[in-house]
């Protein structure tokens, strides 16, 4: 490969005659002699033709010699020796034959063509496909398809066959893979290739082998195998999954994959895609007759969201899976390991002007660690909600918020649950600061179902609100290390007021406390949900500052520090908490920004002052010079229950060569939670990656995974594929085919 070498050249501009010019003059053939101007339909089958050495007949037949050069529409046909007939629009040209047309350079010995039909054949072509072209039917830049065969026929108009084909888009000179064909068959018009007797050679050695293959010549869908993927699993043994794709219609798709696992079994796979103007959905699902554990395992995930009307719509999610091990056993992907609440709802939406109501029906499987067992939730059968929004001609802002909910539960009390909250506040804005007063009034009741203890019971709960929210804005142009910035000072005061009521009989079905964080020093209530509302005698204190970069805008540097004073003890708890009498929360404080181009860093600390010692931190640091390079290092400790340090990395470690990693490792728990290492290598046309992954999937349990993948490039790719995993583990992670120089 290739057979034959030519160039195609082609000549100086032409120079248009009616008639028989000899040497360096051109000649215009036409089916007419009428000296109007032609029609678009005469131009476009008119005949340019220029060579050093000419003769024929005028509107005959023409017989050329000496870089020659043919026209015809957008085709261009050069050659050492040409003849074309006018009566039959024929053209037959030897030596050094090169055609260009719609992108496709097709260089041989020898060319007999029918022009106006498109039927004819080209002697051991060498074929090539433009840049430009290649990224418009591949949807991605850099490659260079090419080719040769012994013959090629043209059949018609975009419709040619090849005879022991070789397709690659290694770039010339560079023979590392190819498809090997016996026949191929390609119709441009449908923009679909099929294959007989077809094999991927890589390296010299056949690798994959098909006796029939139909394909699409673009990137447009289109049934059929997708490429194999294998790897091996300590939880599962060896695996190998064949998909198999099936484009039903424009809109809707469907992909059945059987994955075979040494220890387990078969899996079948399935996942239907389907999308509308007014609707779209996935549907997913999997089952796994298991010999390790002789059960029949499943999952299955489906999604439909939908708008039926003008402000009507609607959501609808289901997630379910056999058993509490399914993601821990079966899954090499920690964020779906880690899976313990699944998901199951729909709902219904209107949407108007001001206001909005939701009606939905929602409940939970709960996947159990037997180390860690939780708390399974409420669900919520139904909920009804109703929340509107409106500003008066004077600025004053009303909002309204409720909600109707009967929450279930197999082994906790039941009930009803109704919440209305009604507030205004009046936002008062200038160019330098705001102040923004806010009262309201939080009304709870509930009706508790009987028990075999107690009857039923209705109790409820009032509670104004009140809350004033100011703060100011400052800033400066300031001239730091020869460049200019843009500093910043943003102080801002929060004020609360709720009274205490005792809310130690009220039960719990949605409440937990949110974590401290900057954001949550601006709320009204430090509880999620509404069963529990804390009493509030409390102002939030905060100070940020920025520094801005004036000529890129990027923020090169951010400093904010928060505290919130109480003027009261906070007395109201969840069930099973204490009343603590502090009179300050913990201090935040948080620095960070964009250093330059290639560092980003971030720190965090929260600091107890009634301890007088951090409770929680977080330090974070990122290097990226380049795509390709990138280096990410993280600690976090939260007191008594996280301490973990995560470094990953991708960089290259040689000409072509990348080296990935990640190792995140719990210090408290003497523990990988998750630790990742791999290579890839970028062939130019090609690329070779391997990646070896171990993650807790439990308190006690971890699995191991190796993935293997070749990819060529325009082709497709062939094993299991590490690419989300990497793409995860590893933020930043650049596939090396789309680094432009790898």
């Amino acid at each position: 490969m290739p057979k034959h070498r030519f160039t195609c050249h082609l000549a100086a501009p032409l120079l248009l005659l009616s008639g028989v010019a000899v040497g360096d003059d051109a000649i215009l053939l036409q089916s007419t002699t009428n000296l109007a101007p032609p029609t678009k339909s005469e131009q476009d089958s008119s005949v340019f033709i220029r060579a050093d050495q000419m003769y024929g007949v005028q509107s005959q037949q023409v017989h050329a010699s000496g870089n020659v050069e043919l026209r015809r529409n957008t085709g261009v046909v050069t050659a050492d020796l040409l003849h074309y007939t006018v009566a039959t629009d024929k053209v037959e040209a030897t030596g050094n034959v090169c055609l260009k047309q719609q992108g496709l350079t097709l260089t041989g010995p020898k060319l007999d063509i029918q022009m106006s039909s498109q039927v004819g054949s080209m002697e051991s072509p060498v074929f090539s496909l433009d840049s430009a072209e290649a990224d418009t039917k591949f949807g991605r830049s850099g490659l260079t398809p090419r080719g040769d065969a012994s013959v090629l026929d043209f059949e018609g108009e975009d419709q040619y066959r090849l005879k022991h084909a070789s397709y690659t888009t290694c770039p010339a000179g560079d023979n590392d893979w190819y498809l090997r064909v016996k026949d191929l068959q390609i119709d441009n018009t449908r923009q679909v290739g099929t294959a007989h007797s077809a094999y991927i050679e890589f390296k010299g050695t056949p690798i994959l082998y098909t006796p029939w293959i139909n394909f699409p010549l673009d990137n447009r869908r289109k049934s059929g195998l997708l490429a194999p993927t294998f790897g091996t699993t300590s939880k599962s043994g060896a695996e190998i999954s064949l998909p198999w794709y099936w484009n039903l219609a424009p809109n809707y798709d469907a992909t059945i994959t059987p994955r075979l696992m040494t220890k387990r079994g078969l899996q079948m796979g399935g996942e239907f895609r389907y999308l509308s103007d007014t609707y779209r959905g996935i549907v997913n699902g999997e089952f796994l007759p298991d010999r390790l554990t002789n059960t029949n395992r499943w999952s299955v995930f489906a999604q439909h969201d939908q708008s039926f009307a003008p402000g009507w719509s609607g959501h609808f999610v289901y997630q379910g899976v056999s058993d509490n091990n399914y993601f821990r056993e079966l899954s090499n992907q920690i964020s779906a390991t880690s899976l313990t609440i699944l998901n199951q709802e729909a709902a219904l939406t209107y949407q108007a002007d001001w206001w909005q109501a939701t009606a939905r029906v929602q409940q939970y499987q709960t996947l159990q660690d037997p180390n860690a067992p939780i708390v399974p939730p409420y669900s919520r059968l139904p909920q009804l909600t109703w929340q509107a929004a409106r500003t008066n001609d004077y600025g004053a802002e009303f909002s309204f918020s409720s909600e109707l909910t009967r929450f279930s539960h197999p082994t906790l009390i039941n009930g009803t649950r109704m919440v209305a909250y009604p507030s205004v506040s009046i936002p008062l804005l200038n160019d330098f600061g705001f102040i923004t007063p806010k009262i309201g009034v939080h009304y709870t009741q509930y009706l508790l179902d009987s028990t075999t203890t107690a009857p039923a019971t209705n109790v409820s709960r009032t509670l104004p609100i009140m809350s004033l929210d100011s703060g100011m804005y400052f800033d400066r142009n300031i001239t730091a290390f020869g460049r200019s910035y843009q500093q910043s000072l943003e102080p801002r005061l929060y004020y609360v007021y709720i009274p205490y009521q005792d809310q130690s009989t009220l039960p719990n079905f949605d409440s937990g406390e949110m974590d401290l964080n900057y954001a949550q020093l601006f709320t009204e209530n430090r509880f999620v949900g509404s069963d529990r509302i804390n009493d509030a005698n409390q102002l939030t204190m905060a100070m940020t500052s920025r520094l801005l970069d004036t000529e890129t805008g990027l923020e090169r540097l951010r400093v904010a520090v928060g505290q919130r004073l109480y003027f009261s003890p906070q007395k109201v708890t969840l069930p099973g908490g204490t009343v603590t009498n502090n009179n300050s929360s913990d201090i935040l404080a948080s620095i960070g920004g964009q250093i330059n181009q290639a560092w980003r860093a971030e720190a965090a600390v929260q600091y107890n002052t009634q301890l007088n010692q951090t409770v929680r931190n977080s330090y974070t640091a990122s290097y990226r010079p380049a795509p390709g390079k990138v280096i990410n290092f993280s600690y976090r400790t939260i007191t008594g229950q996280i301490n973990q340090v995560d470094l990953s990395t991708q960089w290259p470690i040689a000409p072509r060569w990348y080296g990935m990693m990640r190792y995140n490792y719990s210090i408290r728990d003497k523990r990988i939670v998750e630790g990742l290492a791999g290579l890839e290598y970028n062939g130019g046309c090609w690329a070779l990656r391997g990646v070896f992954q171990t993650i807790a999937t439990a308190a006690s349990t971890t699995s191991t995974s190796f993935f293997i993948q070749l990819e060529l490039n325009g082709l497709g790719r062939l094993g299991s594929n590490p690419l989300d995993v990497l793409k995860l583990s590893v933020p930043g992670y650049t596939n090396s085919n789309e680094l432009t120089n790898p």
